[in-house]
């Protein structure tokens, strides 16, 4: 099992949530992914996998969902 935590800005609600989820969501090898949403600031997403998954794959993702990935934290 991977774990990699990336930093989103741009963030602000449920329905923001729920687009980058369901964009990380179809990656594959992703299990799971929890957002924690700063209303106004950086949010993060944590990414579990059955293999890494390197930022650049999550940032293109998180893109495609309208926001932008400003780190990664893991």
């Amino acid at each position: 099992m991977n774990t990699t935590t990336v930093s989103i800005d741009g963030m602000t609600c449920g329905h923001c949530v729920n687009a980058v989820t369901e964009e990380i969501e179809a990656l594959d090898g992703v299990q799971g992914v929890a957002v924690e949403l700063v209303k106004g600031g950086i949010s993060t997403a944590t990414v579990t996998s059955t293999h890494p998954i390197d930022e650049a794959t999550i940032s293109e993702a998180v893109a495609e969902a309208g926001y932008t990935v400003v780190g990664n934290n893991a």
